[in-house]
Formats: C-alpha cells, structure tokens, sequence
C-alpha cells in the first residue's frame, strides 16, 4: 500500500512539474510576442513619421527644382507604398524603393545650393535624418524580439506544442539592400 502512494505521489509531482513548465512556457511566449508586436508598433509609427515630413521636403525642394517631377512622383509613390505596409516583408520592399526615393530628391537638392542654404529645408533634412536612425534602432528592437521569441517556439520540447497553443515564428524586417540603409541619407554641402 505504501509503494502505491509513493507511484501516486511520483506522478502527481511529474503533473505538476509539467503543468508548471507549460505554465510557464505560455506565459514567456505571451510575453515575447506583445513585446514583437509593441516593437512593430514603434517601427511603424517612425515609418509613419517619416512619411508625415516626406510631403513638406517635397514642398520644400519644389519651388527650386520645379521641373524635377519625376523624382516627386517617385518620392510621392514610396512614401504612399510605405504607409500601406502591413507586414515586415512589404515594409521591407517599401523601404527600399524610399531609400532610392529620397537618394534622387537629396540628389535634386544638391544641384540648388540656395536651397541647401534654406532654413526649412535643413531642419526637415535633420529631422528626416533622426527619423531614419530612430527606424533603425527600432528595426534593431523588433529583430532582436524576433529573435528571441523564434528561438523559444523552436526549441525542444517547446517545439512539440507550441504551435498547437497558436504560436509561430514571426518573420524579420530585413531589407534587401542592406548597404542602402546602412546610413540615413545626407546631403553633403
């Protein structure tokens, strides 16, 4: 009788050592992914920034360089493409086609050196250049949750059943050009 409580106990003890890791595991996983989701939430709000001082660069270097329409339409286009980007892999495609987009406007304005002397313009060139260091530094954060949060579904055994629980793996915001982003772009005078 004794041996049967000792069995009894032993498998109560394994139930509840079990119960408290999937406990546990959920509740990390729990957090991981709001902390993946806030870190999207910052990256969107710099990308939705960036976009809110595109229109007034835009008008800012237009009434020097009126005739440059085609880099106003392509800059114009970006900014509407990089709005409407709801997953990290569209925000990726989008960032690119804005870092060549603002390539050619900066490009535009070094042609103007009245314009490059302009008050306005060289705070909204500062504060594009802030907003795209802020974008970096929030694509750094979200990465980093990514990471931590794929790494712990994919584990063993974390990886037996987390999926089941509705988890899995996020993807990374990462550009394709790697070497366009590596620094915000400047205008040199």
């Amino acid at each position: 009788m004794d041996s049967l409580w000792i069995v009894i106990g032993i498998i109560v003890l394994l139930v509840v050592i079990i119960g408290i890791y999937l406990w546990s595991t959920y509740n990390g996983l729990v957090r991981l992914k709001v902390r993946v989701d806030e870190a999207w939430s910052d990256i969107t709000v710099q990308l939705k920034r960036r976009a809110d001082l595109i229109p007034n660069l835009i008008e800012s270097v237009k009434g020097y360089a009126a005739h440059e329409k085609g880099v106003f339409e392509a800059v114009t286009k970006a900014r509407a493409e990089s709005l409407s980007a709801g997953t990290p892999a569209e925000a990726a495609a989008a960032e690119n086609h804005m870092q060549a987009a603002l390539k050619s406007i900066f490009a535009v304005a070094e042609a103007y050196p009245q314009l490059q002397a302009s008050q306005n313009y060289l705070q909204l060139q500062g504060e594009l250049v802030d907003t795209e260091d802020k974008i970096q530094a929030s694509r750094r954060f979200y990465n980093g949750g990514v990471r931590e949060f794929n790494t712990k579904i994919q584990v063993f055994p974390n990886t037996l059943f987390v999926r089941g629980l509705g988890f899995t793996e996020r993807e990374f915001f990462e550009v394709s050009d790697s070497a366009a982003i590596a620094e915000p772009p400047r205008v040199q005078f």
